[in-house]
């Protein structure tokens, strides 16, 4: 009997996990084809519908994602994150105005993300380049 109930509570215990690594792994799938569809944009100039958001709108919504269209409005819609737990497929957000979120980014992971920049068009930065970005980082939110 002792066998037939540990067998049976290794189980239940077993499928409690099993749910959450299926999930887990369905999150890391969409946020990889996340990352492949804004990859294929690096090097789009920036301007018109490729602002910043623009850019984030249109790759979220090739993968079936829908977000407002705002920067402000992204960071707004999302769960926030702390910068410590960002996780691939994160929106990571910039003040580069001094007037509040003006700048959105795809976290890509390795301390690293994608996104439209005035300068170079879409392009990979890193979040603690000193010089720009990590003075300007505001906070991080998870729209998946």
């Amino acid at each position: 009997m002792r066998k037939v109930l540990t067998a049976f509570f290794s189980m239940i215990i077993l499928l409690m996990f099993s749910g959450n690594v299926f999930a887990a792994n369905e999150e890391d799938t969409v946020a990889e084809n996340i990352i492949e569809s804004a990859e294929k944009y690096i090097g789009t100039p920036y301007g018109g519908d490729f602002d910043c958001s623009g850019y984030v709108y249109k790759v979220f919504s090739e993968n079936g994602i829908e977000l407002p269209r705002s920067s402000d409005s992204q960071y707004k819609h999302g769960e926030s994150v702390e910068k410590a737990n960002l996780q691939k497929g994160n929106l990571v957000f910039f003040n580069t105005s001094g007037s509040g979120i003006s700048h959105v980014g795809i976290y890509i992971g390795d301390n690293k993300f994608i996104h439209s920049a005035t300068s170079q068009g879409v392009m990979v930065s890193k979040l603690d380049d000193s010089y720009y970005w990590a003075k300007r980082y505001v906070g991080a939110a998870k729209v998946l």
